[in-house]
């Protein structure tokens, strides 16, 4: 497994779809669960609510975490192309001459 910042990116936006989805999950559940009575069901939806009150806080946190890290790798880039314009263009160009190179070859 890659250390790659885009790696990293792409694993966590599957945890915060991951965690948005257990969200949703749990709501469903709490929402079955809402015309039934008794202690250990209403403790039980405490708890439920609790860590979904939590689990909501940590996803608000990955996700400002994630926009921050795409912002500053599209800074990065920026700045490598203003700093390094022909790179830039011949990098582009070489990979353009490659994936044309290989449809032609189909």
């Amino acid at each position: 497994m890659s250390d790659s910042p885009t790696s990293s990116m792409g694993s966590q936006e599957r945890l915060v779809n991951d965690i948005r989805a257990v969200i949703v999950d749990a709501e469903d559940m709490l929402l079955a669960t809402a015309d039934q009575s008794g202690d250990k069901i209403a403790q039980l939806r405490a708890r439920i609510e609790a860590r979904l009150k939590d689990a909501r806080s940590r996803l608000a946190s990955a996700e400002a975490i994630l926009v921050e890290r795409t912002r500053a790798a599209a800074q990065a880039t920026d700045d490598y192309v203003h700093d390094n314009p022909w790179q830039a263009v011949s990098i582009g160009a070489g990979v353009g001459f490659l994936v044309g190179f290989i449809l032609g070859r189909r």
